[in-house]
């Protein structure tokens, strides 16, 4: 599966020359992971995807383990936590916009939901 080998990417230190991805990039990795939306705030584009739970708690162990795997490779999102759902927002602030790395850490957070949930 195309997700999956993306999931299996690592996150490289990004510079704020680092260029974003193109439009033909977004066309081309948006498919392996089609349950995140592409967003715009402020000017930079995001991926961003609400994941549903039965209660707070378990929102509440998902987005730890998120955050996490994020402290492990290095790049950071935006968790919001409510009973029910997390919301998490992936963006590179260093170039205020979307790199490979979002991808990755989006593909890689899809990953873990499927795991989590078993």
């Amino acid at each position: 599966m195309v997700r999956a080998r993306l999931a299996q990417e690592k996150c490289v230190a990004c510079r704020r020359d680092a260029l974003r991805v193109s439009d033909v990039d977004v066309m081309e990795l948006r498919p392996q992971i089609p349950e995140w939306q592409l967003v715009e705030r402020d000017g930079m584009k995001q991926l961003e995807r609400a994941f549903p739970f039965p209660d707070f708690a378990q929102a509440m162990a998902f987005a730890v383990q998120v955050g996490q795997r994020a402290e492990q490779q290095g790049h950071h999102p935006k968790i919001t936590v409510e009973w029910g759902r997390v919301t998490v927002t992936w963006w590179t602030h260093k170039i205020r916009g979307l790199h490979r790395n979002d991808f990755v850490m989006a593909a890689q957070t899809d990953e873990m939901r499927q795991v989590f949930t078993g």
